[in-house]
């Protein structure tokens, strides 16, 4: 299962709790897909997944200023 989290437009940290909230309610070996606008989130969101020991499986550049993240949950 895959689910989506678009935060677009939100500052930092709110990027990094919704994804902490989101993966929270998903079951192990699911991905969440953060997207996301905030310059902090390309270094707080993967550094986040690999201490929670959770797997970055595709981590791109969408724009100028949007990334997409997907999190395989652990």
């Amino acid at each position: 299962m895959k689910k989506t989290l678009e935060v677009l437009g939100m500052v930092c940290p709110f990027p990094l709790i919704e994804a902490k909230e989101a993966i929270k309610e998903l079951n192990t070996g699911d991905e969440l897909e953060v997207q996301f606008d905030c310059t902090q989130g390309t270094e707080s969101i993967p550094r986040w997944a690999a201490e929670d020991g959770h797997e970055v499986t595709n981590y791109e550049q969408l724009g100028e200023a949007s990334w997409t993240i997907t999190i395989k949950k652990k």
